[in-house]
């Protein structure tokens, strides 16, 4: 009997966690930011020198790149996941280049906690592992930050059993 899974990105029997939905508050407040401010700044230089007709286009560039980032940000945040295995941690995300990060538990040397302001806000913290190689260091953004706390314990205490196997 073949046990190999059709779909490389999705194991067999693997039950994959979400990342919390309010990662794309905070990536969707970040964009809001970045393109809204600068397309008002231009409206309003436009508006000033040259005429008021003008302004109108980058208002409406703005807002047109603004809903399509909103989208990708909600696909970006749903692609996310994470599942944990006897012998390992997977980690999948990406819409258009999907990606699956196998982290065994004896590779890992710490795993870090990390919030920044906004992060913080929003109720959400990023889960940093750290490998023996940094090719394979992975993290987990957007978890709340009791299973960020609970995620870290484990993987702690995982890493170290394994590594005492070893």
């Amino acid at each position: 009997m073949d046990t190999r899974s059709a779909d490389a990105f999705d194991p067999p029997g693997t039950s994959w966690l979400p990342v919390s939905p309010r990662l794309a508050s905070v990536r969707r407040g970040l964009a809001a930011a970045l393109i809204g401010v600068p397309a008002v700044a231009a409206a309003v230089l436009l508006a000033v020198f040259a005429a008021l007709p003008w302004a109108l286009v980058p208002l409406l560039g703005g807002a047109a790149l603004l809903a399509w980032a909103w989208a990708v940000v909600g696909r970006q945040v749903a692609a996310w996941g994470y599942a944990e295995r006897d012998d390992d941690l997977l980690l999948r995300n990406g819409v258009l280049f999907r990606k699956l990060v196998v982290v065994p538990y004896g590779r890992m040397q710490f795993v870090d906690v990390t919030a920044g302001p906004l992060d913080r806000a929003a109720g959400v913290a990023r889960v940093q592992l750290h490998t023996a190689s940094a090719t394979t260091d992975a993290s987990i953004p957007g978890l709340p930050p009791a299973e960020a706390a609970r995620l870290r314990d484990r993987l702690a205490a995982r890493g170290e059993a394994r590594a005492a196997g070893l």
